[in-house]
């Protein structure tokens, strides 16, 4: 998967926050094909954007009031590692 990640996470709103350029659409929604799987076996959904090659990511655990938990920075880690990072 041909991907350029603009930056690292990092923590916006009390969020965790990246967003990633791909080659095309394909890649981009292929890429979230593989971040839904990954959210769904750790029931911790997203939320997100797509906007035709670029995908914008922002990690909180509701429960927790909206806030950056090891939960979300667990699934960060899952993520980039699909990415290789």
């Amino acid at each position: 998967m041909e991907n350029v990640v603009q930056k690292g996470w990092e923590e916006i709103d009390r969020k965790l926050y990246k967003v990633l350029i791909f080659k095309d659409f394909q890649e981009a929604f292929a890429f979230m094909v593989r971040v839904a799987f990954l959210a769904e076996k750790s029931n911790h959904h997203p939320r997100w954007t797509n906007e035709w090659n670029k995908v914008e990511i922002w990690l909180s655990t509701h429960d927790a009031g909206d806030i950056v938990t090891e939960k979300d920075r667990a699934l960060s880690r899952e993520i980039d590692g699909l990415l290789g990072i």
